[in-house]
């Protein structure tokens, strides 16, 4: 069994030196790389950096756009014994200084692009371009002193109410992942998987040592402007993504439906009653299919097994629309602080609603006050230079996620909300904001992004954004998003329905600072923003 991240790839590539292991755009085209090619890069790449004092635990931030060369800079580092702090490619200049600061990071590897990110007096190595001196040393050696204990990453976590922590991930906790993903047999050899995500997030990292244990040949292409275009060359049957990917695709589909109007509008909604109506016949089904369908299919490349979302809720509505269209989302569910991947709905039984039941070798239990704890391998070592935080994360061995949470008779999780965010009016009732947000932007394929406020006040509101992207000339704002309140309120309590909203005048952005890198809202960030129109909507 691999005691190490390069361990495992050294057993992958003795097991598959000529497989297809990566595969990545030179010149317009696609190049591959076997895993034969791959080990010979990563020695190589892996003897430079010992060459640069790499060492025993030594810090190598890389601040790069997902790529072949993050990866290949990644399994070197740590091939050489050294550890990998992720920093964000959009991260600001101040927050790329706290993270290199913080994790005592000697050597930046960095995108030729983003050299300037860099704080001064730090190494930078550019991904690709590497000048290391004259090394020499025995590969297999550094390897072989490599413990599953050893410390393997820093990633910072996104900071939606503070400074970004940096949690101390082992090889035992990415090998752990590796062989859940494996045993769950949700990626295949023979499957084609597109990678996208940044790598600077757990999500991205996990899929990495995934594909390591399965041998899944991956495309790796980390520019979002290219998505559509990558789907439709590279044909790929597992992609993974955020839910706003998702919920982007069915936004799209559903406000080019209207724009058409007419007959188109009515085939397309008749098309959707169809798929999610059990009694719908064999016969209307084929039809919807043919005709509506199929094309969305064809969209993402025709060959699509599964998609698989995380880092965020799905939309319950924008799952059973993919479900429909024969494009299964299989949601999961993990923190950074359990190395990303903890639970997932399987295949054979995936539940709308839920993230599904633990990876194997996680445990899992609900405290009285409803919060998910999550126990294991996968669980974190601590935060980086913070043992009160982490005292106050790991109790017993368990990890308190700040999730509330249920478990189903079939052992399926089903997340509510974030502890914290949590809205108690001041008649005191509990209200999960992010719940009512999610079911705001399912209902128009307009909004982009909802803040459901309402925390010891007598009633929840919510400002909201439209998405520049979707959004056509001389849309009535107020009517559409009031339409979309009162469709979400109709399937809520009454305590939790949104009776006032204001529409801003811009959206939500990594550049204005009220979403972090990973695209969550900053909560407290917004409210003091907008606290003045967050006012008005309690007077009168």
């Amino acid at each position: 069994m691999a005691r190490s991240i390069p361990d495992l790839l050294r057993e992958r590539v003795r097991q598959t030196p000529d497989r297809e292991a990566f595969r990545h755009r030179v010149d317009g085209g696609w190049k591959s790389l076997t895993w034969a090619d791959v080990d010979r890069e990563v020695r190589g790449l892996a003897l430079g950096y010992r060459a640069l004092g790499v060492r025993d635990g030594a810090r190598v931030a890389i601040m790069a756009t997902t790529s072949v060369g993050w990866i290949l800079t990644d399994l070197a580092v740590l091939a050489a014994g050294g550890v990998t702090t992720t920093v964000y490619p959009n991260n600001s200049a101040e927050e790329c200084a706290h993270i290199v600061s913080d994790s005592g990071s000697v050597i930046v590897a960095v995108d030729r692009e983003l050299a300037d990110k860099v704080p001064a007096g730090v190494r930078t190595v550019v991904i690709g371009a590497e000048d290391f001196p004259a090394a020499e040393g025995d590969y297999d050696a550094m390897v072989d002193e490599l413990a599953p204990e050893h410390l393997a990453t820093l990633i910072y976590t996104s900071g939606t109410t503070g400074t970004p922590k940096g949690v101390e991930l082992t090889h035992d906790n990415w090998l752990h992942t590796g062989e859940s993903i494996a045993e769950v047999d949700i990626l295949r050899p023979d499957d084609l998987h597109f990678l996208w995500l940044p790598m600077s997030h757990a999500f991205g990292k996990v899929l990495q040592v995934g594909v390591i244990a399965v041998g899944t040949p991956t495309a790796v292409d980390g520019s979002a402007d290219r998505i559509a275009e990558n789907l439709l060359e590279l044909r790929p049957t597992i992609v993974a993504g955020a839910p706003r990917i998702f919920e982007k695709i069915h936004q799209r589909v559903v406000a080019a439906v209207r724009a058409d109007g007419g007959v188109k509008r009515l085939l397309f909604e008749w098309a959707v009653k169809v798929a999610r109506r059990p009694s719908s016949g064999r016969l209307s089904r084929a039809i919807a299919d043919r005709l509506v369908f199929s094309k969305l299919r064809d969209r993402v490349g025709g060959r699509i097994r599964y998609f698989v979302s995380g880092s965020a809720p799905l939309s319950e509505d924008v799952g059973r629309f993919f479900a429909g269209a024969g494009l299964t989302i299989l949601e999961g569910y993990g923190l950074t602080e359990s190395s990303a991947a903890s639970f997932i709905n399987r295949p054979e039984d995936p539940e709308f609603g839920t993230v599904g039941r633990p990876l194997p070798g996680t445990l899992v239990k609900i405290a009285d006050d409803g919060e998910v704890l999550i126990g294991g391998r996968g669980v974190m070592r601590g935060y980086h230079g913070l043992p009160e935080e982490t005292a106050k994360t790991l109790v017993d061995g368990w990890l308190r996620t700040g999730d509330i949470g249920e478990l189903d008779a079939a052992g399926r999780l089903r997340i509510t909300d974030r502890k914290k965010d949590l809205i108690k009016t001041s008649g005191g009732k509990y209200v999960a904001p992010q719940a009512v947000a999610t079911r705001i932007k399912a209902a128009s394929p307009y909004i982009g992004h909802v803040l459901v406020h309402g925390d010891q006040r007598r009633y929840v509101v919510a400002l909201v954004t439209l998405d520049p992207d979707t959004t056509p000339a001389g849309l009535d704002a107020d009517a559409e998003v009031r339409r979309a309140v009162d469709e979400a309120n109709a399937g809520l309590a009454r305590h939790e329905t949104v009776k006032r909203f204001a529409v801003l005048p811009r959206d939500f952005s990594v550049e204005d600072g009220t979403l972090t890198a990973s695209m969550k809202l900053r909560r407290r960030e917004i409210e003091d923003r907008y606290r003045e129109v967050l006012d008005s909507l309690y007077e009168g």
